[in-house]
């Protein structure tokens, strides 16, 4: 009898700690989301096509040299989304829906560190407080031809900043010229707050390939911080408003078994500006080009051999073959930006930025980048000839950032990262001292 209450308490104890293990409280930290699963419900909700998404990303940097004064700033932004996935809701094959909203806050460090409004330290300025993101439709052709979804077609409210000029590894960094505007948001509307009516249509002609065309209305101060993303009648009169066209095609090809992306584009900015000199132009357009490539790839760790000991026909045996790993994501990228534009009427005409992103480089911490990134602007001489004939003696010529990051990875839901940046002649005119920029950004997905 004695034998047997003891394996019953023995059951009882491995039956409760297999139930705490699995609870919600001790399975948390392991999740994708800080809310968790919500006890079941989300999975419930995206298995029948109902997907939330949001996150928070704060950042706080301080000028510890040179710049306009030595102070310290935060800014931090809210994003909230929701996908439907009419196939799972009504049955029709590659069609969804998307939608977001944001909130933005916090002092600008740009105040103290003197830069352009390209070159920003943090990209959290433009858009501020509640703003109405998107909303939009896309369908996928799925599997209707020999390659998967060759043919999208997406519109509604949207920013086609989400779609074109597309590069991972510059979201590593803060400085709002590499992680965000590119050089082409110094001269027209790129970036995260802009949305008007239009759409896409994306071609995949191989699987290793693309072209795609996106119109958009191009309205004069649609980012404004009052619309709040609300401008859905576009400016008044509506004769001030054009169309906002771009153009992108490029290749993934895998080199060495390593993938790359290299891509070119195009964008025409339909409102009526004047150059520099004081001609009329009915529009600005502009070109880029982007070159992404893994160059270093880690072998993939390889799974210990199991112990010696028969098969009990669930798990394998010491003679089992052990199936090699796939390979993983750790290792070196390297990517690249350049973009161009006519200089008679565009302050920035030329931009490029360079980087390297290495993940996973401390054993032990796969899921850590490293990145170190260079970007540099060339303001437009006939801007600076313009100025001079108005006798404006200080000119803007060139500006660029030196920034090195470290994102550590403190869950798969939240991670933070300090960041060092440096500021070469702020604002470009040489009057600000060049920028010493230390802080820390942090990043939650709910």
């Amino acid at each position: 009898m004695k034998k047997h209450h003891a394996l019953a308490i023995a059951a009882a104890l491995a039956v409760g700690a297999s139930l705490h293990a699995e609870s919600p409280v001790t399975s948390w930290p392991e999740g994708k989301y800080a809310t968790g699963n919500w006890f079941g419900a989300r999975d419930t909700l995206e298995d029948h096509g109902i997907i939330f998404s949001g996150n928070w990303k704060g950042t706080y940097g301080a000028v510890v040299g040179g710049g306009v004064s030595r102070h310290g700033a935060f800014d931090e932004e809210i994003h909230l989304a929701l996908k439907l996935d009419f196939e799972k809701l009504a049955g029709i094959p590659g069609l969804s829906a998307f939608g977001s909203v944001r909130y933005r806050d916090g002092d600008n460090l740009n105040n103290y560190a003197g830069a352009s409004p390209a070159f920003n330290p943090t990209s959290y300025q433009v858009g501020k407080q509640w703003r109405f993101q998107q909303a939009y439709l896309t369908w996928e052709s799925r599997n209707l031809f020999s390659i998967e979804n060759m043919i999208t077609i997406s519109g509604g409210w949207q920013n086609p900043y989400h779609f074109f000029a597309q590069q991972p590894e510059s979201k590593l960094f803060t400085n709002n010229a590499i992680t965000q505007t590119k050089g082409i948001g110094a001269n027209i509307p790129f970036n995260g707050s802009y949305a008007a009516w239009g759409g896409h249509v994306k071609v995949k002609p191989t699987t290793w390939s693309y072209v795609q065309a996106g119109l958009y209305a191009a309205v004069p101060n649609a980012t404004n911080t009052l619309n709040h993303g609300l401008y859905f009648a576009l400016a008044n009169p509506s004769n001030s408003n054009g169309l906002y066209f771009l153009t992108e095609t490029g290749v993934t090809p895998k080199i060495a078994g390593l993938p790359g992306k290299y891509a070119m584009g195009t964008y025409y900015w339909g409102l009526e500006n004047t150059s520099f000199f004081g001609s009329k132009y009915d529009q600005k357009y502009g070109f880029y080009w982007q070159a992404d490539q893994m160059v270093f790839r880690e072998a993939a760790a390889q799974p210990a051999p199991l112990a010696k000991g028969p098969s009990d026909g669930r798990t394998k045996s010491f003679k089992d073959p052990v199936a090699p790993a796939k390979p993983g994501a750790q290792g070196l990228y390297w990517f690249n930006f350049v973009n161009y534009t006519p200089k008679y009427d565009n302050s920035l005409p030329f931009y490029f930025h360079s980087g390297l992103v290495y993940k996973g480089l401390i054993p032990g911490r796969d899921a850590d980048q490293l990145g170190l990134a260079l970007a540099y602007g060339q303001y437009s001489y006939y801007r600076i000839l313009a100025r001079r004939n108005a006798g404006q003696q200080i000119q803007q010529t060139y500006e660029a950032v030196l920034e090195c990051d470290y994102r550590i990875q403190l869950t798969q839901f939240a991670y933070v990262q300090p960041f060092l940046q440096y500021l070469i002649r702020p604002n470009g005119t040489g009057v600000v001292a060049n920028a010493t920029v230390l802080g820390l950004h942090m990043g939650v997905t709910f």
